[in-house]
């Protein structure tokens, strides 16, 4: 045991590093499924007789269910205890990645995904939860969310590597049964092996209304993002569903100022450190997922790879996130202040997709994309690992829950934002571009070039934006997150005097 974990009467758990494998292989699932299903869903389509305009709800029924429940699933975790919590995630998880992998219809498949979202949403707040009452020494916490972050960051191009081998050798029901071992191994091991902090449990009364609004509030986002990027966003029912949205979240936020129990302590947002994370994690999200799309679609219609090797093609993004949250971050972190890593690290990320706006079709992937990508990774990776510490800064055992759903909740909704917003900005700039060149390509060959174009047109313009994204989520880490380096001095108060470092974790229970 450490001498500040005795100084602060801390016992530390000493299963915590197997904990810690069970804990990143249910989030590496998560995170997995997120882009798994990506590469699979024209094969799936075709199988199944999806029509087009409703193939992206094979999406959009995990994101809605998923973001819309999150802060639920949050509160849940306090309140029913977060390893039951994490161990019925994972479980019904399972069942449903395997009603989804047996699914006869686009009915079973949507309804499948929706579940999956549902138990995501338990699952995802619950692991991250775990890890902040579970990792109590400073050291130990750095080297943990360094794992940690790294799998958040890296896993979603794991993902795509590993949908691409699944569909192309064997199935696409494949991509669904694969989380099945993941659940399983990972629920065993977090049964016999986790050890729950006592006195953490929040077992104040649900507060249903703000279960509600908060739901339908989150839930209205997304689909307003989502629905933009197919309807346009000046069509009076996007416009009629981001009114919603504003009203129900006004209307949360309303309720729980005056309520005794809130579902969303306040305080859990305002707090500088936290709400700063939150705000630039979420912007880092719309630049990342932007970056998915657009390089999925560059390097398999521009460039002709198959799913197989465009998954490979990403790789240099996970080694760059793997060494920045691991080997950067981890040591770092209790050096230097969080903002010291998180701002320097997404401007490092704005510097490779910065690169990228020099796409044109007849890139070069080792003289461009690779290193724009190492470059990304970096910077993610660097900034992810104290981004997800720094989720749960100085908040009460009892908010630690709602606390890590926020972290998510703002992945989420960024994503989702992400994938539309840049999705439409790519889209009119390719509009553009064809409106401009199709007049003078008159030969088959000409023509192909001039769409082909197009597409790259489209695909730097909105990079662009996911340049100036990151840029600004660099600016909200450094002005926003003020707290000093994580090191304690006895008694849990922070060497340098910064206001709220302290590890707020109760001795474990016998």
């Amino acid at each position: 045991m450490s001498k500040t974990s005795e100084a602060a009467g801390v016992l530390p758990d000493p299963n915590r590093w197997k904990a810690l494998v069970f804990i990143a292989l249910a989030q590496l699932m998560v995170v997995l499924d997120a882009t798994i299903v990506n590469i699979a869903l024209p094969s799936a389509q075709q199988d199944l007789g999806i029509s087009d305009g409703n193939r992206q709800w094979v999406i959009t029924a995990y994101a809605l269910a998923f973001g819309g429940l999150l802060l639920f699933g949050g509160r849940i975790a306090d309140l029913w205890g977060r390893k039951r919590t994490f161990v019925v995630g994972l479980l019904g998880f399972a069942a449903a990645s395997a009603l989804g992998g047996a699914a006869t219809g686009e009915a079973m498949l949507l309804g499948s995904r929706a579940l999956q979202g549902a138990f995501g949403a338990l699952l995802a707040p619950a692991a991250l939860s775990l890890l902040a009452v579970t990792f109590t020494e400073a050291r130990e916490r750095a080297k943990a969310f360094g794992i940690y972050g790294a799998i958040a960051g890296g896993g979603g191009a794991v993902g795509l590597i590993l949908g691409g081998f699944l569909t192309e050798y064997l199935d696409w029901r494949w991509t669904f049964y694969v989380n099945i071992p993941f659940a399983i191994v990972a629920a065993a091991g977090a049964y016999f092996v986790i050890r729950e902090p006592a006195g953490g449990r929040n077992r104040s009364p649900l507060d249903v209304p703000g279960v509600v609004l908060s739901t339908l509030g989150l839930v209205a986002l997304v689909y307003g993002f989502t629905r933009a990027e197919s309807h346009g966003w000046t069509e009076a029912g996007t416009l009629a569903v981001f009114a919603a949205s504003v009203v129900l979240l006004a209307s949360f936020v309303a309720v729980e100022s005056s309520v005794r129990h809130p579902l969303l302590p306040l305080r859990v947002m305002t707090e500088r450190n936290r709400g700063g994370v939150y705000l630039s994690l979420g912007l880092a999200v719309i630049a990342m997922f932007g970056l998915f799309l657009f390089l999925t679609y560059y390097l398999q219609v521009v460039k002709g790879y198959s799913p197989l090797r465009t998954g490979f093609a990403f790789l240099p993004m996970v080694v760059g996130m793997i060494t920045g949250s691991t080997q950067i971050g981890t040591r770092l972190m209790t050096r230097v202040p969080p903002r010291l890593l998180m701002g320097p690290g997404f401007l490092t990320a704005a510097v490779g997709m910065l690169l990228l706006t020099r796409l044109e079709i007849d890139t070069s992937y080792a003289g461009l994309i690779m290193p724009a990508q190492l470059l990304l990774g970096l910077g993610m990776g660097t900034a992810f690992m104290p981004a997800m510490s720094l989720s749960a800064h100085g908040v009460q055992p009892r908010d630690a829950g709602v606390a890590s759903a926020m972290v998510n909740t703002s992945q989420q909704v960024g994503g989702a934002i992400g994938t539309a917003l840049l999705n439409t900005i790519a889209a009119s700039a390719t509009t553009a571009y064809l409106t401009a060149h199709a007049a003078s390509a008159t030969s088959p060959q000409a023509q192909r070039l001039v769409q082909l174009e197009a597409m790259v047109e489209g695909y730097t313009s909105a990079i662009w934006w996911a340049v100036g994204i990151l840029v600004v989520a660099a600016s909200i880490a450094l002005t926003l997150v003020n707290t000093g380096r994580p090191n304690l001095a006895p008694g849990g108060a922070a060497k340098d005097g910064a206001p709220g470092d302290e590890v707020q974790v109760p001795v474990l229970a016998h």
